[in-house]
């Protein structure tokens, strides 16, 4: 008889209902990479799933076109950037104290007044990582889509976040997207970088022209996110509060994209402090 027809009432016989078994094992594969939480050769994860390694690399090479794995240079596999997204999603929750809700809530408000796109990112180990995005009601849409790894050096999100951590994180994760092997070129894009990066400090925001995607500009603004703040509503987030930002860690941006019409660079000071207002409404300010 065929799985699909072999159904009862019984809530025993869930595992035997209809499903994908690919997916199954699949998930299984990537269960692996979960439970060990650190890169792995294909040979190790194909003992723990009992699977031939030949029949294990097509599944891997399924999640690493799905960003829930990825594969480093010597080989090993690890877990990709939709894996953090979720991992950032499950912490946070969604009840009516958390953090991603009240910026979601922001974050719609922005795109109701601006008319554009509009993107939160947390920081993760391998760079800044979109966890929610808001398309604006528009014939013209520029969104990104969750799980995503914002560039450090060409988006407003990844330039925001790498003025925010410390050069002994920021640094490696830069000249690797550089590509670059003689020592001068990097030693004078570096200096260059420093300058960007003290520029967004002063005026407590990022902003990029153009650099990822003719025509679409981008303004990114910080959140500071305090520990108490996890758990009660009275407690402040902090948005492009200079001051919050000298001993806390930057985990959150908020960002917004347009096009030039949308979004002109010479009403970012205006669009920033429309931001602001709409923060501090949320008790984020």
């Amino acid at each position: 008889m065929p799985a699909s027809e072999n159904l009862t009432d019984n809530p025993t016989s869930n595992k035997n209902q209809g499903g994908v078994q690919s997916l199954e094992i699949g998930l299984s594969v990537l269960d692996v990479l979960i439970n060990h939480n650190e890169p792995m050769m294909l040979k190790d994860i194909a003992q723990n799933v009992q699977m031939h390694p030949a029949k294990c690399h097509r599944y891997l090479v399924s999640l690493i076109r799905k960003n829930y794995a990825r594969q480093l240079s010597d080989g090993r596999y690890g877990l990709g950037v939709r894996v953090n997204a979720l991992a950032a999603l499950g912490q946070t929750g969604f009840n009516q104290n958390n953090i991603l809700e009240r910026l979601t809530h922001i974050a719609n408000e922005i795109k109701d007044t601006l008319h554009c796109g509009v993107q939160i990112a947390k920081w993760f180990s391998e760079g800044p990582i979109i966890i929610q995005s808001v398309e604006p009601d528009s014939p013209i849409s520029i969104i990104t889509r969750i799980g995503s790894r914002m560039p450090l050096t060409t988006s407003a999100t990844g330039q925001l976040f790498a003025s925010y951590q410390p050069d002994a994180v920021i640094e490696p994760l830069v000249k690797a997207e550089w590509r670059i092997e003689d020592k001068a070129v990097i030693a004078e894009k570096w200096q260059h970088f420093n300058q960007m990066q003290a520029k967004i400090r002063t005026q407590g925001y990022a902003t990029v022209t153009g650099d990822m995607l003719m025509g679409i500009n981008a303004i990114t603004i910080p959140v500071i996110v305090p520990q108490s703040a996890q758990s009660a509503t009275n407690d402040k987030l902090s948005v492009n509060n200079q001051s919050s930002f000298d001993n806390l860690p930057l985990e959150y941006a908020i960002t917004v994209i347009g096009t030039t019409e949308q979004l002109p660079m010479s009403e970012q000071h205006n669009v920033v402090e429309q931001i602001l207002a709409i923060a501090q409404r949320y008790q984020i300010a």
